[in-house]
């Protein structure tokens, strides 16, 4: 199905297509396509940021059969969503699990897929697109080899993840790309019974990446500082995190300590309703982010903010090489100019 490059004069005759442009008889047929995957693997923070290229997948084919192909921790998000009919769960083959690569293989091929838009870019989707071979590969949109709407998506990036979204779909006639929307996560989160002054903290990170952390102490001391000022301390993390959550929460009594009892969708329902949210650069706060919360999200030297910074109404992204050098005053002036633009604090 991949294109050759040439176009159709109204004679009938063939015309050569502008260099690097889609071939138009290719684009006709992305956009009759009926049976169509998209591919996005993760991770939480890079799912909610492609929330917004999704609906624009779905606008742009109202009536095609859609397929999500993501991994088993994100699988619950697109069966949610409303946008896609199907979830295909990547295992993420290792190279010796031959079996597996086969089962991948027989689903792929198996899918019947006239469009393939690879959101994902990188060398494992790259494979992911060999794996049809001897049958017809579908048309795929991303950056592996031979495809036919190739994306160059250089490594490491240069681009927030958002605007590499944006490029690869408007390249296809894909404009209207919407901002994360997840009003469709509404839980009951009444058993929590928070004030309405709440002030949620996201203190942890992934365990491997505990340079990612603002120290403790500093949250300790922003706790103080919150309540001081009316406001309530909530702190969030998963059990994986509590050494960090539980320390926090025994220093601060009159925090509320969520650790290990909110859901996934829960925190998109917690944001809607917080007066503010402060935390490390880690998926949750781009979820609590992209529901309305006024957020700061603090970087340290490990990631970068132009990369990979939450999208929503009302978010500020801090850095500092080392967030031990991240002082609270610079935080709490940022909560104050965000809460208060007019200074009356």
């Amino acid at each position: 199905m991949a294109g050759d490059g040439q176009g159709e004069d109204a004679s009938g005759g063939q015309m050569p297509s502008a260099p690097g442009a889609p071939n138009p008889a290719d684009l006709d047929a992305m956009r009759a396509a009926q049976k169509i995957l998209v591919v996005k693997l993760g991770a939480l923070g890079d799912m909610i940021i492609a929330l917004g290229p999704f609906q624009a997948i779905r606008n742009h084919h109202p009536n095609a059969h859609i397929t999500l192909m993501t991994t088993g921790a994100y699988a619950e998000i697109g069966r949610r969503c409303g946008l896609f009919d199907d979830i295909l769960i990547d295992k993420r083959p290792d190279w010796h699990e031959f079996s597996k690569w086969l089962d991948l293989r027989k689903k792929l091929r198996g899918g019947k897929f006239d469009m393939v838009y690879d959101l994902q870019n990188n060398d494992r989707t790259s494979i992911y697109y060999r794996l049809f071979w001897p049958s017809s590969t579908p048309l795929w949109s991303g950056s592996a080899p031979k495809a036919s709407f190739p994306f160059e998506d250089p490594r490491p990036p240069t681009r927030h993840a958002f605007e590499r979204h944006r490029d690869q779909l408007s390249s296809l006639g894909i404009t209207d790309i919407p901002l994360p929307d997840v009003r469709w996560m509404d839980t009951d989160v009444s058993a929590f019974n928070l004030p309405e002054n709440a002030c949620l903290l996201v203190p942890g990170s992934a365990p491997h990446r505990s340079e990612k952390r603002w120290p403790p102490q500093h949250f300790i001391a922003l706790c103080d500082r919150l309540l001081n000022n009316d406001m309530v301390p909530v702190i969030l993390g998963t059990p994986s995190e509590s050494v960090v959550t539980n320390e926090i929460a025994g220093a601060v009594p009159d925090a509320i300590n969520l650790t290990g009892k909110t859901s996934l969708f829960d925190l998109a329902t917690l944001g809607r309703a917080a007066k503010l949210a402060v935390g490390n650069d880690t998926g949750p706060m781009h979820l609590i982010g992209a529901a309305g919360a006024p957020s700061v999200v603090l970087f340290s030297g490990a990631s970068s903010p132009y990369l990979s910074a939450p999208i929503g109404p009302k978010i500020t992204s801090l850095q500092e090489a080392s967030l031990d050098r991240l002082s609270v005053d610079k935080v709490w002036k940022t909560i104050e100019r965000m809460l208060n633009p007019d200074g009356d604090f």
